[in-house]
C-alpha cells in the first residue's frame, strides 16, 4: 500500500482505559460512562499544580491530567471552599479525564466537580513518575504514524523480517517452512507498521486475520494451534526486508553482498535484500540465513566486507612481492 493508514488526532478515553488501563493498573470509581466519550488530543501527560493555583496561561488542557502527592497536598492546605472552587475552574476546562496516581483517595469535592463536568475519574495504584512514563509510552504508541505493508513477518531469532513479493511467488510456503524450524510468526499477507518516535518500525497483524495464514490449497489455518504457542507473536521491531522475485525477473543478482540496499516505511529506512527464486531453491533457509547475516552484522560483522578486506590485503601482498 502506498499510502499510510489514517492518523489519529484524538483517542477517546474509553478506547485508552479499554486497552491499556490494566497495564497501568487504573480503576474507576464509579463504573459509569461518564467523560468515557471525551477526546485525549496529546500523546503526552499533564499535572496540574499551576492550574490548581489559578495560573492558565499555557494550560495543557488536551492531555490527560495526573494528580499525585504533590497536588492532593496543595489542595489538602487549602479550605474546602477554596479548593472546590480551584477544582471547579479546572474541571470547567475541556481536559480529557483525571487520575489519580499512588492509589491515593481523592477528597469529595474533586470528584463532585468532575461528576458535575462529565470528566471521567480514574485511580492508579502506580507510583506517580512510574505512571507517567508508561501512560507516555501507551499514548505514544496510540499516537504513532502507521502503514500496512503487504507481505507476510516473522519473528527468526530475534530478526523481524518481512517477507514481500508477488502474488503465488512462495511467500507462505516460505513462511511455513520458517515455522517449522521453530521461528515465530508475526502477521500473514498484510502487516500493519507504527513508526515510534520516527526511529524504529512495530509489526503487528490486523485483529482479524491474527495467528492465522492462508496457504493456496489448504484455505485458512490456525498457526498457534498447528505449531504451538511459541510459534506466534502479537508484535515484533521490524529489522529485515526480504523480496522474494523469480530468478528470470532479475537483470543482475548480487553476487557479493557489499552494497546494502535499504526498503522505507514511514520514512524508516531497513536493510533491504532480494532473494531470486527458481525450483529447487529452498526459500525458508535462504531467508533464514539472510536474517542471522543481518543479525552478525548489528553485531558489528560484516561478512562480505570482511571477505573483501582479506582479499584486497593478500592481493597487496602478492603485488608486493613480484
Amino acid at each position: 500500500m502506498d499510502k499510510p493508514d489514517p492518523v489519529y488526532s484524538a483517542i477517546p478515553v474509553g478506547a485508552f482505559f479499554e486497552r491499556h488501563g490494566a497495564a497501568l493498573k487504573m480503576e474507576r470509581l464509579d463504573h459509569s460512562s461518564i467523560g468515557m466519550e471525551r477526546e485525549i488530543r496529546e500523546p503526552t501527560l499533564n499535572r496540574p499544580g499551576l492550574a490548581l493555583s489559578g495560573f492558565f496561561t499555557y494550560f495543557a488542557e488536551k492531555r490527560i491530567q495526573v494528580f499525585g502527592a504533590a497536588e492532593l497536598s496543595y489542595l489538602g492546605s487549602l479550605n474546602v471552599v477554596e479548593a472546590q472552587g480551584r477544582c471547579r475552574s479546572l474541571c470547567g476546562r475541556p481536559i480529557p479525564c483525571i487520575v489519580i496516581a499512588r492509589g491515593f483517595e481523592p477528597p469529595a469535592y474533586l470528584l463532585g466537580e468532575a461528576a458535575a463536568a462529565g470528566i471521567a475519574v480514574f485511580i492508579s495504584q502506580m507510583v506517580t513518575m512510574n505512571f507517567l512514563n508508561a501512560a507516555t509510552i501507551a499514548l505514544s504508541h496510540e499516537f504513532a504514524p502507521s502503514k500496512s505493508e503487504y507481505g507476510s513477518m516473522v519473528d527468526i531469532l530475534g530478526v523481524g523480517t518481512l517477507i514481500r513479493g508477488s502474488s503465488g511467488i512462495g511467500k507462505s510456503e516460505c513462511v511455513l517452512g520458517l515455522l517449522e524450524r521453530g521461528h515465530s510468526l508475526v502477521s500473514d499477507d498484510i502487516t500493519r507498521y507504527r513508526a515510534i518516535e520516527g526511529s524504529e518500525l512495530l509489526g503487528t497483524s490486523p485483529d482479524l486475520t491474527r495467528h492465522h495464514m492462508e496457504v493456496r490449497g489448504l484455505g485458512v489455518i490456525n498457526v498457534m494451534s498447528i505449531f504451538g504457542v511459541g510459534s506466534v507473536r502479537l508484535e515484533k521491531r521490524l529489522d529485515l526486508v526480504v523480496t522474494l522475485r523469480d530468478w528470470a525477473e532479475m537483470e543482475d543478482v548480487d553476487r557479493t553482498g557489499l552494497d546494502q540496499s535499504y526498503f522505507e516505511i514511514l520514512g524508516v529506512r531497513v536493510p533491504h535484500v532480494t532473494i531470486p527464486v527458481r525450483t529447487g531453491r529452498d526459500l525458508a533457509r535462504l531467508v533464514e540465513v539472510a536474517a542471522l547475516d543481518q543479525k552478525l552484522k548489528g553485531m558489528g560483522h560484516h561478512s562480505a566486507q570482511e571477505f573483501n578486506e582479506r582479499l584486497l590485503a593478500l592481493m597487496q601482498q602478492k603485488g608486493s612481492s613480484t
